[in-house]
C-alpha cells in the first residue's frame, strides 16, 4: 500500500506542503492549493509566493482540473489516514502558559512543534507574531536554565518569525535585538551560530541595519564570536557582519570595535566571507587605514585571487583597489607582487563583476585613483 511519502512532488502544495485538494493556478503560472494561496492573499499579498513578482488585481484564481484529476486517480488506492497535526493555537497558549512557570517539558515540546509547522507555513508565524508569543520567546531565549536546549529552541523559532518581511521591524521593535546579543555573547550549545543567524535575518531590512548596529555589544558580540567561536559560528558571525556593514556607519563601528585584524585572520584561515567583509570597511576612510597597518593582507587577498570563489575574487579585487588608491605604498608593493599580471588574466572570467573589478584595480595599479 502506498503512503503519502509516495505522492509526486508536484502534487503537493509549494506553500503548505501538502497534498493539493484543491489545485488553482495563479496569474504567475504557478499551482497552489485554493486554502494555501487564499490565505496568502488574505494577508494582503500581492505577489507570487514562488517568483516574488506581482499578480494581477483581482487576484484570479484558475482551477487545475487536469492536475486534480491526476491526483483524484493516483488516491484511488486506500491510504492510511494522515496523522494530525497539534493545534498551532493550542502550542501558543501552552507556550505563553508555560512562560512564567517552571513547566520545562511543555515550553520544550511547544518549541520543537512550533518551529516545525512555523518553518512551512506563513499564517502560523503570522498567528505567533499577533498572539503575544514573542514575549514568552523572549523568555526562553533569556532563561538561565538551557537544559534540553530551550534557548536554543527559542532561537531558531524567533529566525522562523523573522522570514517574513513584515515581521522583521515588528521583532525588532518588541524588543528582540537585546535578548539575541545576549545568547551571542553567553549562549550554549548552538544557540551563538543561531543568535547570528537571526541578526543576519533582521538586517535584511534597511531601518533594521541602523538599530541593531547601534545597539550596545552588537557588532562587538559578532566580532568577538569571529576571535573565538566554532567554525560555523565564525562563518555565521561575518554573514552578519557582512549584512550589517551594508550601511555605512556600521563600517565605523566595526572598525572601531577591532574587526579588521580578526577578519585578516579569519580570511587567512579560508573564511571567504572575511574577504568579503573587508571589502565593505575598505569603502570607509577609518578601514582603508587600519588595513593598511597589515603587511600580510595583501598575500591573505592575493591567495583569494588565485585560488577564490569568484565572490571573494571580486571582493578581494575591490579591496586591493580601495587601498592601493589610498596608499601609494601599498600600489607599489601590489606591483611588485603580481597583482597587475594576476588581473589581467581575471578579464577573461565568467563572471562580470569579476572583470569589471579587475579592469578597475588595473587602472589604479597604472596610477590612476579612485574616487573614495
Amino acid at each position: 500500500m502506498a503512503t503519502s511519502t509516495q505522492f509526486p512532488d508536484d502534487f503537493r502544495c509549494p506553500i503548505s506542503l501538502e497534498i493539493m485538494s484543491d489545485p488553482v493556478i495563479l496569474s504567475s503560472g504557478h499551482t497552489f492549493d485554493r486554502s494555501s494561496i487564499q490565505r496568502w492573499v488574505d494577508s494582503g499579498h500581492r505577489t507570487c509566493p514562488i517568483t516574488n513578482l506581482p499578480i494581477s488585481d483581482p487576484v484570479s484564481l484558475i482551477p487545475n482540473h487536469a492536475l486534480r484529476s491526476l491526483i483524484s486517480n493516483y488516491t484511488l488506492v486506500s491510504f492510511p489516514k494522515p496523522l494530525a497535526y497539534p493545534d498551532p493555537q493550542s502550542l501558543i497558549q501552552t507556550l505563553i502558559a508555560s512562560s512564567s512557570s517552571s513547566n520545562l517539558d511543555s515550553k520544550l515540546n511547544s518549541l520543537d512543534q512550533l518551529s516545525k509547522l512555523s518553518k512551512r507555513d506563513l499564517a502560523i508565524r503570522r498567528k505567533l507574531t499577533e498572539s503575544g508569543a514573542v514575549s514568552a520567546l523572549l523568555n526562553c531565549v533569556n532563561s538561565d536554565d538551557d537544559s534540553g536546549g530551550l534557548q536554543e529552541k527559542a532561537l531558531h523559532l524567533l529566525l522562523n518569525l523573522s522570514l517574513d518581511d513584515d515581521n522583521k521591524v515588528g521583532l525588532v521593535a518588541e524588543g528582540v535585538v537585546g535578548r539575541v546579543v545576549s545568547a551571542l555573547r553567553r549562549g550554549a550549545g548552538d544557540s551563538r551560530a543561531v543568535a547570528a543567524t537571526v541578526l543576519t535575518s533582521l538586517a535584511v531590512v534597511e531601518v533594521n541595519k541602523a538599530t541593531i548596529g547601534a545597539y550596545p555589544d552588537a557588532i562587538q558580540g559578532l566580532i568577538s564570536l569571529l576571535w573565538g567561536g566554532s567554525g560555523r559560528e565564525r562563518k555565521e558571525a561575518a554573514t552578519a557582519l557582512y549584512t550589517l556593514c551594508s550601511f555605512p556607519d556600521n563600517r565605523v563601528r566595526a572598525v572601531e570595535n577591532q574587526a579588521v585584524p580578526v577578519l585578516i585572520k579569519n580570511a587567512n584561515s579560508g573564511l571567504e566571507r572575511s574577504v568579503e567583509v573587508l571589502g565593505l570597511l575598505a569603502k570607509c576612510r577609518e578601514g582603508r587605514h587600519e588595513m593598511i597597518k597589515y603587511c600580510g593582507l595583501l598575500d591573505v587577498l592575493i591567495k583569494f585571487l588565485k585560488n577564490g570563489s569568484s565572490r571573494a575574487v571580486q571582493y578581494a579585487l575591490l579591496t586591493i583597489s580601495l587601498l592601493c588608491s589610498y596608499n601609494e605604498r601599498m600600489r607599489v608593493l601590489a606591483v611588485r607582487e603580481g597583482v597587475f599580471e594576476i588581473s589581467v588574466g581575471l578579464l577573461e572570467d565568467d563572471n562580470e563583476k569579476v572583470r569589471r573589478n579587475a579592469n578597475s584595480l588595473i587602472q589604479v595599479l597604472q596610477g590612476k585613483r579612485l574616487s573614495l
